[in-house]
């Protein structure tokens, strides 16, 4: 039974996957908010089967009601789409994490990546981190084997992390797994700020593009992460409290100090118990 709805791609040229999901691990939207960007004008060659994958009550369709009456419905939806970069091809596959089918998901998506000649495998993420939104945001980069992370980009943390795993690690291992080169990035998100944080989006960007050699056009992500400072700034400068926590953030970053493994755990569970307020905790 397949879960996607595929679409005659024509001839490719040295594809790259590109993978982001929502949810965990999407901290500040930077994973999908750089997908949407990097995949904007690109062609969609194919369509997951919603009802495959997702349970529908914990992504609700939207509702759209006029004027009192019921209009219509907006349906989660998880797209493959491919564009053209210079002289290769992006397929990018963005959108709601899977709830379902994690196994044959996974298959499917490597039967696929075999079958159009996939050279390489980019999985992007976000985590909230001990990072001060007054630096460039950290990337963290995980790879399959050395020698395949691009740019300033730090590999780690280093020994042992066990962490709750997304979707689109189980996808990146599967690539591993079947010989195809595969990295991860990471953005670190100030773990104070709630709500998209382009800067992130950015820097996973730009990421992209040191494989692809050509960088698509940011659109409007730079005017965002630049009105995000703003309000952050704002904020940090009218209470003292976050002002010197703030600092203290800077002082770790400026002395190169990287968290260790509890640090990133303990942000990460800062993190989900802020976004879910659990049975009977007010939203």
């Amino acid at each position: 039974m397949s879960l996607i709805d595929l679409r005659e791609p024509g001839d490719l040229l040295s594809p790259l996957v590109v993978v982001a999901f929502d949810g965990w691990v999407d901290a500040g939207s930077a994973a999908t908010g750089a997908a949407a960007q990097i995949s904007e004008g690109g062609e969609v060659i194919g369509t997951f089967i919603a009802d495959r994958l997702f349970d529908y009550r914990a992504r609700r369709p939207t509702l759209e009601i006029v004027d009192g009456k019921p209009m219509g419905l907006t349906w989660p939806e998880l797209l493959l789409k491919r564009r053209r970069i210079r002289d290769r091809d992006l397929l990018i596959v963005a959108g709601p994490e899977p709830d379902y089918r994690w196994h044959a998901f996974a298959d499917e998506m490597i039967e696929l990546a075999l079958r159009l000649g996939v050279t390489e495998w980019i999985s992007l993420g976000a985590i909230p981190a001990a990072v001060p939104h007054t630096r460039q945001v950290p990337v963290l980069g995980t790879s399959s084997r050395p020698g395949l992370l691009r740019g300033d980009v730090q590999a780690g943390p280093a020994g042992i992390l066990r962490v709750p795993a997304a979707a689109v690690s189980v996808l990146d291992l599967a690539a591993t797994g079947v010989g195809i080169p595969a990295v991860g990035y990471y953005a670190q998100v100030p773990h104070y700020v709630s709500g998209p944080y382009p800067a992130a989006a950015i820097e996973l960007i730009h990421a992209v593009s040191r494989h692809t050699e050509e960088e698509p056009p940011l659109g409007s992500l730079p005017k965002e992460a630049g009105a995000m400072r703003t309000r952050l700034d704002l904020a940090t400068a009218s209470d003292d409290e976050t002002r010197s926590y703030v600092a203290r953030l800077e002082q770790m970053v400026d002395e190169a100090r990287l968290p260790s493994g509890d640090e990133l755990i303990s942000d990460i569970e800062r993190f989900l118990r802020d976004r879910d307020p659990g049975p009977g905790r007010p939203n």
